[in-house]
């Protein structure tokens, strides 16, 4: 008992100790095959829904798990136990934490608002409510319009056979190219207003890539959703005529609340901070996880069970996402980590691609950005090449604009082109294949990516890098 004891104070000594400096993990001195573990749940999300779809809706956070421990076995060998510990903490505190935290809030106070009314999903209502959802999206954020809207669109298409397209084009618009106007749209673009960037520069700066893609997409959703629809056979009437309206409306102020608690942590700086193993948690991000928690709850206690019941609501969607990111942002360590090294790391080849001797490559910028953002995460991809081009946010913002344009416009669009580039994207897949519709696999979904997605991007590119 003694033993333990001793033990268990040399460790909480180890975890809180402040006195030395902060282990660092250097990815010069990583070898690519580091990133295996990382390539190894990609796959299995790929994979195992197509050959073993029983076995993975009931063990996805085992697998999930299995890549995690896979990785950080040998990861303490190869650099140590402080190392690993200060990684895990500083990636579970500071990232993961902070963003299943926000999903919750978000995925709970939406799922407790419905849209009632006696609306059938025609082309041009299913237009309707994604350009909706493509407004609200830069100012309530990607998840909150994905998860605001993704069932009333359900449910004017309840009755359709052919609806998977519009599930993907919601995907595109929602949960991705409509966060681009200001910070609260997208994690990446509200990691730089931290760095220094204007909260007003992405709205001005991104307005026309964005509005280029969304006129686009729309065009193309309008045509092929009208061509699926004349396939339809007879789609039933709603029983009477239902006017639309809101219940549940309270939890519209509660999402404001998620909006204003996120601000709170971009603008206010109070100085305060706790450290946990030299990762250092500030006082103003603490406290807005604690007050989407507050809302979130307050949202549970408020809303009539028979709303969320009507919605559909269930906690699986939140399940599947928690479960999987958390093996996703693991693995992910070492990969950030090469890139983080530059010239030194195995990835250098990526870093040097986007420099020349005359200056940086925008075109280049935007398209290893996008790509990366489309596999890894979206957010410290944008800060990896935030930094790559200076991390000056003045500059970048001024004779540097156009590289900050590409980096951004880069990490925010492609982040639309798999299930795992932004985290709305595989919310809004779970609860759609929760409502009954056989959503595309993840090979499946990125067919559609490259036959919509990519020649706009080419066409982005040429016009504006």
């Amino acid at each position: 008992m003694k033993k333990f004891l001793f033990l268990s104070l040399l460790l909480f000594q180890n975890i809180f100790a402040a006195e030395a400096g902060a282990p660092h993990l250097d990815g010069g001195y990583l070898s690519i095959f580091w990133v295996i573990p990382f390539v190894g749940i990609l796959l299995s999300i790929a994979i195992f829904p197509l050959v073993a779809h029983d076995f993975w809706h009931h063990n996805f956070g085992k697998i999930s798990a299995f890549w995690a421990i896979l990785l950080l076995l040998p990861f303490v060998f190869k650099v140590g136990f402080s190392i690993v510990i200060y990684e895990v903490l500083h990636v579970g505190l500071l990232e993961y934490i902070p963003f299943i935290i926000l999903l919750f809030a978000l995925f709970t106070i939406s799922g407790g608002v419905q849209l009632t009314g006696s609306f059938v999903g025609t082309p041009i209502v299913n237009a309707g409510i994604i350009f909706l959802g493509t407004v609200l999206a830069s100012w309530m954020g990607t998840t909150g319009a994905a998860m605001l809207l993704i069932r009333p669109l359900l449910r004017a298409n309840k009755d359709r056979k052919h609806k998977v397209h519009i599930v993907v084009f919601f995907i595109f618009l929602v949960a991705n190219i409509g966060g681009s106007l200001t910070p609260l749209g997208d994690p990446p673009l509200f990691l730089g207003f931290l760095k220094g960037v204007d909260f007003f520069w992405t709205t001005k700066a991104m307005f026309m890539p964005m509005l280029f893609m969304v006129i686009s997409l729309m065009i193309i959703f309008y045509i092929y959703d009208s061509y699926e629809y004349k396939k339809e056979e007879s789609i039933p009437m709603p029983d009477g005529d239902e006017k639309l309206g809101i219940k549940g409306s309270f939890n519209l102020l509660l999402i404001a609340g998620v909006v204003c608690s996120v601000l709170i942590s971009g603008f206010w700086r109070p100085g305060i901070e706790f450290n946990v193993y030299h990762v250092h948690v500030e006082l103003q991000n603490l406290t807005r996880d604690v007050l989407l928690l507050i809302l979130a709850f307050a949202s549970l206690k408020l809303t009539p069970s028979e709303i969320r019941e009507a919605n559909e609501f269930n906690w699986f969607p939140i399940q599947e996402v928690a479960k999987l990111f958390a093996g996703i942002f693991i693995t992910i360590i070492p990969a950030i980590a090469i890139l983080k090294a530059g010239n030194d790391g195995a990835l250098s080849a990526v870093i040097n691609a986007v420099s020349s001797e005359a200056g940086p490559v925008n075109s280049m910028y935007f398209w290893l950005t996008g790509i990366l953002s489309s596999f890894l995460d979206n957010a410290p991809t944008y800060l990896v090449f935030f930094n790559t081009a200076g991390g000056d946010a003045q500059v970048l913002m001024g004779k540097l604009s156009n590289t900050l344009l590409a980096i951004s416009a880069g990490a925010v669009f492609m982040g639309a082109n798999t299930y795992i580039g932004n985290a709305p994207n595989f919310m809004v897949k779970s609860i759609a294949e929760s409502s009954g519709i056989k959503m595309p696999s993840f090979f499946g979904y990125f067919l559609y990516s490259l036959a919509i997605l990519f020649p706009l991007f080419l066409i982005v590119g040429i016009i504006f890098f």
